[in-house]
């Protein structure tokens, strides 16, 4: 799909609707504007989410960690012991 457009004295670009429905873009997207040797590439950028820990959360990352390891500890023992139990049977 090729459509003409027209930039603004401020430098403003207007997508016509058809193109910005065939792309999925919507108003606040972000594009990335690229020169190529073909000329200008205008192509959506994807943004991904960040988390910011707060001291707060790390000590819940950190709980959540020695609670891991704890069941872990006392699981694993039990575990190899079963199957050192089932090959002693099976033989």
């Amino acid at each position: 799909m090729k459509a003409n457009v027209t930039i603004t004295s401020r430098g403003v670009i207007t997508l016509p609707a058809k193109l910005r429905q065939a792309l999925g873009l919507k108003a606040e997207d972000h594009l990335i504007a690229e020169i190529t040797h073909e000329g200008l590439l205008l192509r959506p950028a994807v943004t991904l989410p960040v988390e910011m820990y707060t001291p707060q959360r790390v000590r819940e990352f950190d709980v959540a960690e020695q609670e891991l390891a704890a069941y872990v500890g006392t699981k694993a023992p039990a575990i190899r012991r079963a199957k050192q139990a089932k090959r002693k049977s099976a033989r």
